[in-house]
């Protein structure tokens, strides 16, 4: 039986490399609801059966890749992910923690001072503060499916102009006008060091171990593995990391579920959407506070489009992302921050309640960048 998978909770690269290898039948990934219709469309004819082309397609992946690199959202869109994916049964090499060999990253990088340890929440953020931060481009084109096509650049942007934005702008009022969007963050800062693959988190005395968290390193050439960013336990110094969970409330899931019910189905793509990006775009906005505090904001380019490709010192990653992919990892992370403060919870599968939140691991060294494991 051929099996289509996506959704904001896998991606990608995770369907291909991980479950394709385990599943007898055909296995296709889909970014979103177009993109599994479209696949769906090339298995089928109009009367349900198999086409013709049913029995190639099963032994290679329908080709399913983005316009462009802005169409991609979230960690995908800075690492870049647009490669076409390869035929079954080609086997590539995973990262692992088996072997220890350290990169050459910089060890002797300044430490910033944490303006305190343990965890905070803040409440009080402003929806305009958040919708400062939304990309736009991944909006309309990724959340929206407003592409551009083969449509002229011009036309393309008067489309935007005309159509897109008078959306986008009553959905933002109508979201503060009702409270659609309750913007949360819990955030803290821990003291760390690294040792090897392993990431030692330490209680406020900087000396007794709280809990590690391991991470893979890749296997061959830089052999980058996120403990490479902090300062080894070897070399005497304490490190700090930050982790954050932002989210767009409760409120904003049972409003899409309200839509969804009532059969509103582009009043449902339109607001989920909003709130989704929301997320990130809280994330993003979260990230830059902690820079701020760190002292580091310093290299943050001026334009917020640039903040959106990493023009800023560090980086922050999620969980279940190539450089930290064991989604069991947030039960840590929760550990440290308790966001049943701000209302979200861990299901079993260890994603979050609600859907529009995420959480990351935030570096500070400057040569922390998005980097696969392959």
């Amino acid at each position: 039986m051929p099996v289509i998978l996506g959704g904001a909770a896998l991606t990608r690269r995770y369907v291909d490399e991980d479950l394709k290898s385990i599943y007898k039948g055909s296995l296709y990934y889909a970014g979103d609801a177009f993109a599994g219709l479209h696949t769906m469309d090339k298995l089928v004819g109009g009367n349900g059966q198999p086409t013709k082309d049913a029995e190639i397609l099963g032994s290679a992946e329908i080709v399913d890749t983005p316009e462009d690199v802005e169409d991609l959202v979230g960690e995908e869109a800075k690492l870049g992910i647009r490669k076409a994916l390869k035929p079954r049964g080609v086997i590539k090499i995973a990262g692992d923690t088996t072997h220890t060999t350290r990169s050459a990253v910089s060890q002797d990088v300044l430490i910033p001072k944490a303006p305190f340890y343990g965890s905070r929440v803040v409440a009080d953020i402003s929806l305009d503060d958040v919708f400062a931060f939304v990309n736009e481009t991944a909006l309309f084109k990724g959340q929206w499916q407003f592409k551009q096509g083969k449509r002229p650049a011009e036309e393309y942007a008067a489309l935007v102009r005309e159509k897109v934005k008078p959306i986008y702008e009553e959905l933002k009022e109508r979201s503060k006008r009702e409270q659609l969007l309750q913007p949360r963050v819990v955030y803290g800062y821990f003291p760390a060091q690294s040792s090897g693959n392993d990431l030692i988190i330490y209680n406020d005395d900087e000396k007794t171990e709280r809990m590690r968290f391991t991470f893979p390193r890749q296997p061959a050439g830089k052999n980058l593995c996120l403990t490479d960013f902090f300062a080894a336990k070897d070399s005497g110094r304490v490190d700090v990391v930050g982790f954050h969970l932002v989210t767009m409330g409760s409120r904003a899931t049972e409003y899409s579920q309200e839509l969804f019910k009532s059969d509103n189905y582009a009043e449902y793509l339109y607001f989920h959407g909003l709130s989704v990006e929301g997320a990130e775009a809280l994330a993003e906005l979260w990230h830059k506070r902690i820079r701020e505090e760190l002292g580091i904001a310093g290299e943050d380019a001026a334009d917020v489009r640039k903040l959106f490709q990493q023009r800023y010192q560090g980086s922050r990653f999620s969980f279940g992302y190539p450089a930290c992919p064991n989604l069991e990892d947030q039960a840590k992370l929760f550990e440290l921050l308790e966001p049943s403060r701000i209302g979200v919870e861990l299901t079993e599968e260890f994603q979050l309640d609600p859907e529009q939140s995420t959480s990351a691991i935030i570096v500070h060294h400057p040569e922390a960048k998005y980097f696969s494991i392959e």
